[in-house]
């Protein structure tokens, strides 16, 4: 019987990683790839003219972690940091690591309201945050108990009332963990948008991300990858495990403050890139005569691309672009191998990881068969353990050991996987997730509105994005509820990309399913556009 090329690949790649000696920690990591590395450059922050060796990046981080542990940040202290695309948030994410300590990243659109959330669910003890977000910080109406000024770490500017990152990155002091770290323990609180309305924290170890890049450098190291573009926030999880792919591959990550689509190819030829990833559009938006000098690409994450997409940026770059599924909670689920050519037609995601396991099971709860669809349930190695301080969402996410991912996925007959669309009530907007729970949530605020439902509207730039319908209180009229203040609000409580671009009114009541929920299905179903009828906020005209 002939064993089909991908799923072989996959097998191998899951038998050299049964082989690999993995680090202790990331903290462990990081100096052994110091020693072996030295003087190479890790990362170059490009548009800061800074670049940072793999010695610098321990001994700034080593740095750090002394002056933390002075100030009482000890094993298993939830230290939250919210930082832009600069080094001081890989040298205080490795200091963390090192110290034992618990990373809580934050979203830097956060507004006041959100840190009120965040910072208190994850019993923040101490926050790392850039100047530019002092106010945000100083707008929370209630901080942790045990977040005092004093445990407040500032980079960029000089306020008595709290420490300075800056300072306390300055010098070259040793450092010695006061207790060993383990692969097995807590790395990091991600937090992530789900169906149940706010953020919930996954609880992730330092063998998620070791397994997660180290999987990620195998197929990378194999096309030879060196040098890779980073340009998502590094709050998310993906330039994270992308930079610990870049070290383990010795190679040198390019880090942009944030993506520019009229400057991203420029970047790509500047610095000879080898593997990034970037929307659909934006290859849509090149023209052909700009081809030259993108020859050195040989790997790009094709997120969601067509057939059609995928095809002609390897035609056009001679790169192998690959789809995948994965999430916060899963790292890596379902990756298309790169000897998978056979399967690129059928828009696909692929076979499941390594150390991964998938299954497809319907409504009745029974396993699906090829074809029949159903939600995609995932289990191995280094998951999240959980939600921190969820154990509503986590009874809810969890079939035994399979995680339930809330997407609806079918098999075929070679056992890829096809994702076909979700259970999910969220919108994808640009690469973020966001809950249409928590954006209904701050609708329902309003004194005119009786209730709030939030759609995705299909977007060629952006994927998707939000629309809010409303249904006004009894005597509300239409013309009582201005959309500028209803954006307004939203604003006020809600990071920006959260913020519906659309907004209609709904006459009577919402459809309804038998449990009187929204049916939201019909709301998308009876209109072939949806922004028709909608106020769009970009372009200030009702549609």
């Amino acid at each position: 019987m002939t064993v089909d090329p991908g799923i072989q690949e996959m097998q191998q790649a899951a038998e050299r990683l049964a082989a690999t000696d993995f680090p202790a920690s990331i903290g462990a990591f990081v100096k052994e790839r110091a020693a072996t590395l030295g003087d190479r450059p890790a990362g170059v922050w490009f548009e800061d003219d800074v670049t940072v060796s793999y010695a610098e990046l321990d001994r700034r981080s080593d740095t750090l972690a002394a002056a933390l542990l002075e100030r009482g940040i000890r094993k298993g202290a939830h230290v939250a940091m919210m930082m832009p695309n600069v080094p001081a948030f890989v040298f205080s994410w490795f200091a963390l690591a090192k110290l034992g300590a618990v990373l809580v990243p934050v979203n830097t659109a956060y507004t006041g309201a959100e840190l009120d959330y965040l910072l208190n669910q994850s019993d923040a003890q101490a926050l790392i945050l850039d100047a530019a977000y002092l106010p945000a910080f100083e707008a929370m109406r209630e901080r942790p108990a045990v977040l005092a000024d004093a445990r407040v770490f500032v980079a960029g500017a000089a306020d008595e009332r709290y420490g300075s990152l800056d300072a306390m990155l300055a010098g070259s002091a040793a450092f010695e963990p006061p207790a060993p770290v383990a692969a097995t323990d807590l790395a990091s609180l991600q937090y992530t948008s789900g169906t149940t309305g706010f953020p919930k924290g996954c609880m992730l170890s330092h063998d998620y991300w070791l397994l997660l890049s180290h999987s990620a450098a195998l197929g990378s190291q194999d096309l030879g990858v060196e040098r890779s573009l980073l340009w998502a926030p590094f709050f998310y999880m993906d330039p994270q495990w992308q930079f610990l792919m870049s070290m383990k591959l010795g190679g040198t990550a390019y880090v942009a403050r944030r993506m520019s689509l009229s400057r991203f190819f420029g970047w790509a030829r500047d610095f000879a890139v080898n593997y990034t990833y970037f929307p659909e559009t934006a290859l849509k938006s090149l023209p052909a005569e700009a081809d030259a000098g993108l020859q050195s690409l040989k790997y790009i994450n094709a997120f969601g691309w067509s057939p059609a997409a995928i095809a002609e940026a390897e035609r056009r770059f001679g790169v192998v672009a690959r789809d995948s599924f994965g999430m916060t909670e899963i790292g890596a689920g379902i990756i298309m191998p790169v000897a998978a050519s056979h399967k690129l037609d059928s828009r696909s995601c692929g076979v499941p990881a390594p150390f991964r396991e998938a299954r497809v099971v319907g409504e009745d709860g029974r396993e699906c068969g090829p074809g029949e669809m159903g939600e995609l349930q995932m289990r191995g190695r280094s998951i999240l353990w959980g939600y921190y301080k969820r154990p509503d969402a986590n009874a809810e996410s969890f079939d035994g050991a399979w995680f339930r991912t809330g997407d609806l996925f079918v098999r075929d007959a070679d056992g890829y996987l096809t994702i076909v669309g979700r259970l999910k009530d969220m919108v994808r907007r640009a690469g973020e997730n966001i809950s249409a729970r928590e954006v209904e949530a701050v609708l329902d605020e309003l004194p005119e509105v009786e209730e709030a439902a939030i759609v995705p509207v299909p977007d060629p730039l952006r994927k998707e994005e939000v629309k809010a319908y409303l249904k006004l209180r009894e005597g509300v009229r239409r013309e009582d509820v201005a959309p500028d203040r209803v954006f307004a609000h939203c604003a006020e409580r809600l990071a920006a990309f959260k913020v519906p671009r659309y907004l209609a009114f709904v006459d009577g009541d919402f459809p309804r399913t038998p449990s009187r929920k929204v049916a939201k299905q019909k709301l998308v179903a009876a209109a072939d556009d949806l922004r028709l009828g909608a106020y769009d906020r970009v372009d200030g005209i009702w549609r």
